[in-house]
């Protein structure tokens, strides 16, 4: 059974109950006031009742009256003698009442002890309700005056009464029943909607939306579920994205370590030639260490990442002076700028900064050698200062720059500007991506700026020792 079943029977039962029950009870309560009214106005009457009949003549006409004043009050009238005997009986309709043939001797008792006030004994099971009083004097014989009348004539008016109650309680049920089943379907719809919405969201549309405007708890409980559909299209997304960046990751490492196995199959498929020159055998050889080298170079840088994806101790952080590395980049690079023509000036004063002093000399010769690389004339300068408690960190060049296209995902791995010239100077594509999680691994960020034909910069901060 479905929750809107339940809660329509649920209100339907709990409703009809208690419109049954308190229909029973008025009913049950306009019967004991009927009843209760009944027995006071009996009291009253049978006052007068005795009243009369203690003024009538003794003579024969004495039964003519009383049978007259019978039929006029509308009770049953009954008279007993001084020893309680039943005398005569005066009817006031076609119906008789059973009358007992004496008067019990505790009725006489009590009836005597009342001071001529009427005595109306309780019988809650009898059908009759009767009356007993004393006449102020005895007439004809007649001592004691009993007055009787079926319940049933007290209780006429709430047969009328009761139809009323009952039209009323069959309305009132038939309300309850559609009102019922709309306050179900009212309060379940949205539960339906939601149940709906996640099924289908839990079915893969991540773009589906709950429309329930309401304020109350059901409202608050869409709000969260299309939260949830929000945060699961944003993660879909993002593992898409992911997906797709790991499929093209692993398209582009096939590609890189495929074409310089290539390149070292044909060398030593040369070399094994008999008649080869010495000179063709050394170009063979070199060029066989040189694509040796690069898969070296792809797989340390590989593995840089890896360790930068999961390992927490990526980054041994410690003091150190920045112009150390400055020497070992002027060392490294200052014949083969001279070789290109191109002036190389490297700060070397000293400059303490916390960091680890490997990874940001890894940093730093990739940047370097980059800028080298795609600088055809003028210079390539590597500055830091200090700025408050950072120490800004900068190597700029007047190379051929990068298009404002490129700069997004330039530290993307395997990423390249320019895919057929990059190849040809030997890079992996991983360099800047392995600059980015150095650099992030620190607690920092890269930032470059960059024009065409002008040149390019590249710039972190490192904490101030």
């Amino acid at each position: 059974m479905s929750i809107r079943s339940k809660l329509a029977w649920t209100f339907i039962l709990l409703l009809i109950f208690g419109i049954t029950s308190i229909s029973s009870y008025s009913i049950l309560f306009i019967r004991d006031y009927l009843l209760e009214e009944g027995r006071v106005e009996m009291e009253r009457d049978t006052r007068w009742l005795a009243v009369t009949a203690s003024s009538l003549a003794d003579d024969d006409e004495f039964e003519k009256r009383l049978l007259e004043t019978a039929r006029t009050s509308g009770y049953q009238l009954a008279v007993y003698d001084s020893t309680g005997h039943l005398l005569n009986t005066f009817a006031s309709g076609d119906t008789l009442i059973p009358m007992s043939q004496s008067l019990p001797a505790g009725i006489m008792e009590s009836v005597n002890n009342r001071n001529n006030l009427p005595l109306l004994p309780q019988n809650p099971g009898s059908e009759v309700l009767t009356s007993y009083v004393a006449l102020n004097q005895p007439v004809a014989g007649a001592k004691y005056l009993q007055a009787s009348q079926f319940k049933d004539e007290i209780y006429e008016p709430i047969k009328t009464i009761r139809w009323i109650i009952y039209y009323g309680m069959f309305i009132s049920i038939g309300l309850v029943v559609v009102v019922s089943i709309w306050m179900a379907r009212y309060l379940t719809k949205p539960i339906t909607q939601i149940k709906d919405a996640a099924q289908d969201i839990a079915d893969g549309d991540v773009d589906r939306e709950i429309n329930i405007k309401r304020s109350d708890e059901f409202g608050t409980l869409a709000t969260s579920v299309n939260q949830m559909a929000s945060k699961l299209r944003a993660d879909t997304e993002q593992i898409k994205e992911f997906a797709e960046k790991q499929r093209q990751f692993f398209a582009d490492i096939t590609h890189e370590i495929r074409n310089p196995l290539h390149t070292i199959s044909g060398a030593l498929d040369m070399l094994g030639l008999d008649k080869l020159s010495e000179e063709k055998k050394s170009k063979y050889i070199a060029t066989a260490k040189k694509q040796t080298e690069r898969i070296s170079h792809l797989f340390k840088d590989l593995k840089t990442l890896q360790r930068y994806d999961s390992d927490e101790y990526f980054v041994e952080r410690q003091e150190f002076d920045l112009a150390d590395i400055a020497r070992h980049i002027q060392d490294w690079y200052a014949d083969k700028a001279k070789e290109k023509g191109l002036e190389l000036n490297i700060a070397d004063h000293t400059c303490k900064v916390v960091g680890d002093p490997g990874k940001i000399e890894q940093v730093l010769d990739n940047l370097i050698s980059n800028a080298l690389k795609y600088t055809n004339e003028g210079s390539v300068d590597m500055t830091y200062k200090k700025e408050e408690n950072q120490v800004l960190i900068s190597v700029k060049d007047t190379g051929i720059g990068i298009s404002d296209e490129h700069l997004n995902r330039l530290f993307d791995r395997f990423y390249r500007t320019d895919k057929a010239r990059s190849r040809d100077k030997g890079g992996t594509g991983l360099g800047l991506a392995v600059v980015k999680s150095i650099i992030k691994g620190h607690g920092s960020d890269i930032h470059v700026e960059s024009t065409i034909g002008e040149g390019t910069r590249f710039w972190f901060y490192l904490p101030k020792a």
